[in-house]
């Protein structure tokens, strides 16, 4: 049997099968944060018979999922050739929840392209892998993409990579929905709700503390995304992380500009189902000591209305150089995001090997491996076994910095 069957196999008993008889009680099952992680975790959970509870100390996806560029994939980036797999059985599971739920995700695929010729090289190289893999990629040339996007001025490329299974979700409204069928299962959504403690006894969870009193817990979720003490504070475990910002600009509704993911030189952009397009910069903020001061403390907001604006002003020039049709858009929200990034780039999913009872769930690409997180973790904690595909992200690895994104 190969691994995504066997992965399937897992996720079909985490929904159905692993459920308390009635004669037993139900796991008690505190998850901490609400942003799309926390989210799928609850609505899974609640789906195999726990009794969830999901705090979050501001409310649903208001950190990380809200500043996500939401780029569901599996592409070039996710290596070694396993962590591929993870996402691609991800990006599948989508596909079946976008049915079950009707998330807003549009599937599109993605074009990207490079102004470095060493670059290009580079992308040909690494898409004939992704090929090889099995992923729905390939090189496409000048008059096939003017057919697919023919509102896309590519700046003179000659060729794009293509990823056919790709697409783009509402992150915010996904959240919402997964958090709301948890709800409609039985599960409590208590926010604004900070988790302040745990209580053990004989090093075995009884309760969890929070800013409105104790909870009973036979299981705590960390679901905290780049909260940089959660792990060693409640899990006493440290988790290396090396988390980064990033700002996302979304617009106004707009007519039908783009189809595609649009990954090109200096920006990303796509557009949702309800016409609004989403801007990633593709550069990190500058390293001088001035951004250093203003990013202190992880701020989601900019400290003025205006300084938001140049910075969306920015992302909007260099976007319509690509697709001239966003001129004159409108900017509605620009946020900084923090990137959940463990050290060695890939997600930290399990208990805490000082704490049992307390797990992990913390990942970049969160956007991308919350369907399968979600269920995996569900078996895991319901069914008390193992997942072999979880085998490689366990919190009690050695850690070692990769440089993949």
């Amino acid at each position: 049997m190969d691994r995504r069957t066997l992965l399937k196999l897992l996720s079909a008993t985490a929904l159905v099968g692993c459920a308390p008889s009635q004669t037993e009680s139900p796991l008690n099952v505190v998850v901490a944060g609400a942003g799309i992680i926390g989210a799928s975790i609850a609505y899974h959970l609640a789906k195999a018979g726990a009794r969830v509870t999901v705090i979050d100390k501001t409310g649903p996806a208001s950190h990380a999922s809200r500043g996500t560029f939401a780029w569901i994939n599996a592409t070039y980036a996710k290596q070694p050739r396993s962590y591929h797999t993870f996402s691609q059985q991800s990006v599948s599971n989508w596909r079946d929840l976008t049915t079950e739920l009707n998330l807003p995700v549009h599937w599109g695929g993605s074009l990207e392209w490079f102004d470095s010729p060493e670059r290009e090289q580079k992308l040909i190289a690494q898409i004939a892998e992704q090929a090889a893999w099995g992923e729905d990629a390939r090189m496409v040339g000048a008059d096939e993409l003017a057919e697919m996007e023919p509102g896309v001025d590519y700046g003179g490329a000659l060729q794009a990579a293509y990823s056919g299974n790709d697409g783009a979700v509402d992150p915010v409204a996904a959240t919402n929905a997964l958090l709301a069928a948890a709800v409609k299962m039985g599960a409590v959504v208590k926010a604004p709700c900070a988790l302040t403690g745990v209580s053990l006894v004989a090093g075995r969870l009884k309760s969890v503390e929070t800013s409105m009193g104790a909870i009973k817990a036979d299981r705590l979720v960390l679901a905290t995304g780049a909260d940089p003490i959660a792990a060693e504070k409640f899990a006493d475990t440290f988790l290396p992380q090396r988390t980064t910002p990033g700002v996302i600009a979304i617009t106004k509704p707009m007519p039908p500009i783009i189809n595609s993911i649009i990954a090109a030189p200096g920006v990303h952009m796509h557009q949702r189902e309800d016409g609004r397009i989403v801007l990633g910069e593709q550069d990190g903020a500058p390293g001088n000591e001035a951004h250093a001061l203003r990013l202190e403390g992880r701020p989601n907001n900019f400290p003025e209305r205006w300084i938001a604006e140049e910075h969306a002003g920015r992302m909007l020039a260099i976007a319509e150089l690509f697709a001239p049709a966003i001129a004159g858009a409108e900017v509605e929200d620009v946020y900084i995001g923090w990137r959940p990034l463990p050290l060695d780039g890939h997600p930290v999913i399990g208990a805490s090997p000082n704490r049992p009872d307390v797990y992990l769930a913390v990942m970049h690409s969160g956007v991308t491996l919350a369907p399968v997180a979600g269920q995996l973790v569900a078996y895991e904690l319901t069914s008390g076994e193992s997942a072999p595909d979880l085998a490689d992200y366990r919190p009690g690895r050695n850690f070692e910095l990769v440089k993949r994104y």
